[in-house]
């Protein structure tokens, strides 16, 4: 009896382990999700031809079948001939959690 009560308890554990390990690769594969969204934003744009104009811009990507919402920030630098953008996502719905920020740097002119 003895015996089945300490079995139980450890089975009872794996479960409940099993069952973080799940909702941790979840929370991993959105996070990743979300940095993707933001590398994406940062492509546009650096190969953009035509500067980011300074101050903030809003946008929302459906990417892996969820809404992102980012936010790219522009600031002038020192350096006349670099801008820096600051990119900011956040998730919606169930991976409103999750988020990513990415700052680059832009020449003004290319």
């Amino acid at each position: 009896m003895v015996a089945l009560a300490i079995f139980s308890l450890a089975a009872l554990a794996m479960v409940r382990l099993q069952g973080y390990s799940v909702r941790s690769t979840a929370n991993l594969g959105d996070s990743n999700m979300a940095w993707q969204v933001a590398r994406n934003v940062a492509v546009e744009t650096l190969s953009n031809p035509t500067p980011p104009t300074l101050g903030e811009t809003r946008g929302e990507e459906l990417n892996g079948g969820q809404n992102w919402k980012w936010t790219a920030t522009t600031n002038s630098t020192d350096d006349s001939r670099l801008v820096t953008v600051e990119i900011n996502v956040v998730g919606t719905g169930n991976a409103a959690l999750r988020k990513a920020r990415l700052t680059i740097a832009r020449p003004v002119e290319q």
